[in-house]
């Protein structure tokens, strides 16, 4: 399923702004520099686009503009690391007109959900207390994720670097291992929703809408107002999840990268 990344609607940039701010926070990269108000995101153990990419904060910054992008693109030659441009409605349109002249590729298109917690309508559904065991945590992510167990020490990491409260949330079967797992890290009023994932075998269940609900309903009784997420926008599933939670679509964005590179 394609979706028109213009298709929607016109976004609110003060929320579009702190909505980024909280995000880099819940996911934080190992560096980070600047560029003027281009974030340069590097993770050396960790491949993830979100904590190795160029993310441009500001409309108005519009100098050099191909310099930068080679300046940029050094950068992520020293980490082995191919270069990025994520686009969401703080890049200035001067500067993706020139990936697209440039001949790069536009992909992986997400949408950035919101919720008002206080219209977050009560479920029937079994509670789950948190866990602050990252290892237990990592372990069933990788395993619901079908990821190499390689990747264990970068993703332990990265978790541990968050400085925000966060809480690990699992399903699991004494016989049969993790069934689910989610992460709610609150950021004083936000509490974003991050790394959702549900074994096969147990979608279409409502196992993944109880442990979201429980993940959010921990995140409001500890003071959280609002709660967002980011979401692929051709993940059907997922997106009639969220939706069913009460969470609207605040903002889009997508990543660019040079023709041909994988």
């Amino acid at each position: 399923m394609v979706v028109d990344f213009t298709s929607s609607a016109t976004p609110n940039l003060p929320q579009v702004r702190r909505l980024e701010a909280v995000s880099f926070r819940a996911w934080p990269a190992a560096s980070v520099q600047y560029d003027g108000s281009w974030q340069i995101r590097l993770t050396g153990g960790h491949p993830s686009k979100r904590v190795n990419c160029v993310v441009a904060l500001d409309r108005s910054d519009t100098r050099d503009i191909r310099l930068r992008l080679e300046k940029a693109a050094r950068k992520f030659e020293s980490y082995g690391r191919t270069m990025v441009f994520r686009e969401t409605p703080l890049a200035p349109p001067q500067v993706v007109d020139v990936l697209r002249e440039d001949g790069w590729v536009r992909f992986d298109e997400s949408l950035v959900m919101s919720l008002d917690l206080s219209l977050m309508p009560d479920h029937d559904v079994m509670d789950h207390l948190p866990t602050q065991d990252i290892g237990r945590f990592v372990d069933a992510s990788l395993t619901l994720r079908n990821e190499d167990d390689a990747s264990k020490p970068a993703l332990a990491e990265l978790i541990s670097n968050i400085k925000p409260p966060l809480g690990l949330f699992l399903i699991e079967q004494p016989d049969n291992g993790p069934v689910a797992a989610a992460m709610c890290v609150q950021d004083n009023d936000l509490a974003g929703l991050l790394q959702l994932a549900v074994g096969n075998a147990y979608r279409g269940q409502g196992t993944g809408f109880e442990l979201t609900y429980a993940a959010l309903r921990w995140a409001r009784i500890r003071g959280a107002k609002s709660a967002w997420l980011q979401v692929q926008a051709d993940n059907e599933a997922a997106l009639a999840l969220y939706r069913k939670l009460g969470f609207q679509e605040a903002y889009r964005y997508c990543y660019w990268r040079q023709d041909g590179e994988a």
